[in-house]
């Protein structure tokens, strides 16, 4: 077996993805810095089943409201009320899904104290809409931000200002005495304003004790990454912030003028979808991408998958290409952003199912010597 062969990408991956896992990254923050026990526990996001187990267990008599995607809710604590709902663009049930989460929080009696469980995706699964608007102008609108490329920031704030529960709107019908937010960064600068565009965030001038901490993020996955590897990281950043036909060529080009050894990357790509798109995600959009800058390069593989186990309306993490990756007809899937099938056939796409978190995207590189 050569060292290329041995530098295992998918087994990195998950390193990185494990030290981020919501049971493990809430039950870290709860024995470092325990809190008031909660009269009831939220949990709203991808990753929010996972996050509720170490506090459920903490806890067992508080109630326990669990709001997450679909397929995302198996394994939740047996006497949490768990709503799964659509990601990325909103639905019945995530109308169903925000006026549960304003009736926990408007129960709440003076004194009482309120855990919030946050992650990323939330901004899809939980909403309640501003009067004159309607689902169907919701989907719309999400369905034309998905397809313009804009950054997650820009996406988030034009969210919280149609939303009758983001940017701090949820807590401010919260009559108790604490509220303390543990949050999963999915965000770029990990703002708890960002983060499901602030579904867990304070309003100002809040008439509770607030507290909130980022309890994983793509930068502890990172360097779980490069510790779990058993060759030298020349790169580590946090530098996957740009549309994919930028950063193919870029992260290509760094690659090729790189050390051998690992080199990991971090963030969120952005992609700009054709009208009538196909089916893939940002990851393996980049991927393919990647796959046609390095075609016919030796020794050289690059994994890059969404932490959270789903790469865009799919069931695959991403993908896994190389040199010989590369045929003339992933030409026509790039334009028509079709990644999916096309590295289906090529044998490259990776799926994981659910993980457990949620803290953007990896791409893993191994450079031989």
């Amino acid at each position: 077996m050569t060292m290329s062969e041995a530098v295992d990408l998918l087994k990195l991956w998950w390193a990185g993805v494990d030290a981020v896992r919501g049971d493990r990254a809430v039950a870290r923050s709860l024995d470092s810095d325990p809190l008031p026990a909660p009269d009831r526990i939220i949990a709203v996001g991808k990753a929010a089943v996972a996050m509720a187990k170490p506090a459920a267990q903490t806890w067992p008599n508080a109630p326990c409201l669990i709001v997450t995607k679909y397929h995302h809710g198996a394994d939740a604590p047996a006497h949490a009320h768990v709503i799964e709902a659509a990601h990325p663009v909103p639905d019945d049930a995530s109308m169903a899904a925000g006026r549960a989460l304003q009736e926990a929080v408007a129960s709440a009696q003076p004194g009482s104290n309120l855990l919030m469980l946050v992650s990323g995706g939330a901004s899809a699964l939980a909403e309640v809409l501003p009067d004159g608007m309607t689902l169907d102008t919701l989907k719309a609108d999400t369905n034309a931000l998905l397809a313009s490329g804009a950054p997650i920031g820009e996406m988030n704030t034009l969210r919280t200002q149609r939303s009758r529960i983001k940017g701090g709107k949820l807590l401010a019908g919260f009559g108790g005495a604490t509220v303390t937010t543990l949050a999963l960064s999915d965000v770029e600068g990990d703002g708890l304003a960002t983060i499901g565009s602030g579904i867990g965030d304070a309003p100002a001038d809040a008439p509770f004790d607030f507290a909130a901490r980022i309890v994983a993020s793509n930068a502890i996955a990172r360097e779980a990454v490069a510790a779990a590897s058993p060759v030298a990281t020349q790169t580590n950043a946090e530098s996957l912030y740009d549309d994919v036909t930028v950063l193919a060529p870029r992260i290509a080009g760094a690659l090729s003028a790189g050390a051998p050894g690992l080199h990991i990357m971090g963030g969120e790509p952005v992609v700009q979808l054709p009208d009538a798109p196909g089916m893939g995600g940002r990851n393996m959009a980049l991927a393919l991408g990647l796959a046609r800058e390095i075609a016919g390069t030796s020794g050289l593989r690059i994994f890059v998958a969404g932490t959270d186990g789903t790469d865009g309306p799919t069931d695959a993490a991403g993908a896994l290409i190389d040199g010989d990756t590369w045929t003339d007809s992933g030409h026509d899937a790039l334009a028509r952003a079709d990644a999916y099938p096309w590295l289906a056939n090529r044998g490259a796409l990776v799926k994981t199912g659910p993980t457990g978190t949620n803290v953007m995207d990896l791409l893993i590189a191994h450079k031989a010597d």
